[in-house]
């Protein structure tokens, strides 16, 4: 289970679509970005559009300043025109692409690496189908809170009062010296 979390910290949502960056894949298979990149280049008729893309200036901007991840981030700071970084925005796979990448990169480390990032795609689809009836009925409660509550004003007034003192008497007592006579 550790792993499914681990892996699901690597996947975002660019465009609508849950992909997994280049450099977070390379390293998962324990091979550099550029050489994962180079096996897709020999291989790209099996990676359509809708299989692996590359990122626009925008979209990584977004991703970095979403805090995505500190690779990504060093990759940056680290990048000149003479020497090491990237040089070029980074490509996206998508669960599709993922599972096309265990063809090109033909190691056993590939394939247990591809089997676990499907399985997280699969767990994470399951869940969000699970939780959609959750979510609706959440927000119908809320509405149904909200038109009524209109009629009950001067209650909820009595209501919200009530919860602010019950916190006042929960807080915990000042703990400590006093230095001056009070």
């Amino acid at each position: 289970m550790n792993n499914v979390v681990q892996v699901q910290n690597l996947i975002y949502e660019i465009r609508g679509i849950k992909v997994m960056l280049d450099s977070d894949l390379a390293k998962l298979y324990g091979v550099p970005t550029k050489r994962l990149n180079e096996a897709v280049k020999r291989n790209i008729e099996r990676f359509p559009a809708h299989y692996m893309f590359q990122l626009t200036k925008d979209e990584f901007k977004n991703l970095i300043s979403q805090n995505v991840t500190s690779s990504l981030r060093s990759q940056i700071a680290t990048s000149t025109r003479s020497h090491g970084g990237r040089r070029y925005m980074p490509y996206v796979f998508t669960e599709q692409g993922v599972a096309m990448l265990s063809s090109v990169l033909n190691s056993e480390t590939a394939i247990q690496v591809n089997i676990q990032i499907i399985d997280t795609f699969v767990k994470m689809r399951q869940w969000a189908i699970e939780n959609k009836d959750l979510a609706r009925r959440v927000s119908e409660l809320e509405h149904y809170f909200i038109e009524h509550a209109k009629d009950y004003k001067e209650d909820m007034m009595e209501i919200h009062q009530a919860i602010d003192l019950l916190m006042d008497r929960t807080k915990p007592a000042k703990i400590g010296f006093n230095t001056k006579n009070e």
